[in-house]
């Protein structure tokens, strides 16, 4: 009997299409520091993983680009994109499956603050006359792209003139602002939420744009696919799939269908000539 049962699991093994025999990869940009992207998708990964019967290990990139590229060779099975990260994707590797994307709030669209100290004397983009702007990565919506174009419209100048840095988070660009090593920076509205009674203030927002979202592999079988998004989209109909997203953000609220005509407000946005030289260049 014992000899048959390894033979049957032997068979078993044998006849099992070779991909579903590995781990599911959960790619992550690196947004955060490490260590809090992954005990905010820990969660998330054992969520995914008991819903397809499967491990699921959680893979944060290296930088922006690291993570656009792994995504776009099919070197993670399921990844998170940022709305930008997205239109670059598709531009450069091709459509992917669309899974589902994020609600905060119950919305699916979100904005970006350009933040200014509590005693900065500026009302507008225009009037950021002097000092250094602060973005977080070259890849990022609402930490560079988007406010880039914002500043090309109202204050050129300061893009003519490089008068800004990169920084690694959109924390480090708050915390950066409020020490006064910046006039001004641009952060996502969550992150200005948090620092805003540390001394921060909005200068302005930036227009809406569609949500981050969940993208798979060109790879991965449709079933699977199937079956990925139905559990995203059942995380909010139980305590349990509420306390999944509240790990990975607070007003995480759930998540919806998605379709890529969603992305293309922020595609045209992203199609306005650039004047800092070398933008665009590393998609």
């Amino acid at each position: 009997m014992i000899r048959l049962t390894i033979i049957m699991l032997s068979v078993l093994i044998l006849t099992t299409p070779a991909w579903s025999q590995k781990p599911l990869l959960l790619g992550i940009h690196p947004f955060l520091p490490y260590e809090t992207l992954e005990k905010k998708f820990a969660p998330l990964a054992a969520y995914l993983g008991q819903e397809l019967d499967r491990l699921v290990i959680v893979r944060i990139g290296s930088s922006y680009q690291d993570h656009i590229d792994a995504t776009g060779h099919d070197q993670v099975d399921m990844a998170y994109l940022g709305p930008a990260e997205y239109v670059m994707l598709v531009e450069k590797y091709g459509p992917r499956p669309l899974i589902a994307c994020q609600e905060t709030d119950g919305e699916t669209f979100f904005r970006g603050v350009v933040v200014v100290r509590n005693d900065s004397p500026a009302t507008s983009l225009a009037a950021l006359e002097e000092g250094e702007f602060a973005f977080v990565d070259r890849h990022s919506t609402m930490g560079y792209l988007v406010p880039l174009a914002m500043l090309q419209q109202e204050n050129p100048h300061l893009i003519a003139e490089r008068r800004y840095r990169f920084l690694k988070t959109h924390e480090d660009v708050a915390l950066g602002v409020l020490a006064g090593d910046f006039a001004a920076g641009a952060v996502k509205e969550a992150v200005f939420q948090r620092f805003k009674t540390r001394g921060l203030k909005m200068l302005t927002a930036t227009p809406a744009v569609a949500e981050y979202l969940f993208v798979a592999s060109s790879t991965m079988p449709a079933m699977t696919v199937e079956r990925l998004r139905l559990a995203l989209l059942n995380l909010k109909m139980t305590a349990e799939g509420r306390q999944v997203l509240y790990a990975i953000k607070e007003s995480l609220t759930g998540f919806s269908p998605v379709c890529d005509a969603d992305y293309d407000s922020l595609r045209q946005m992203l199609a306005l000539p650039k004047q800092e030289e070398g933008v665009g260049n590393e998609r």
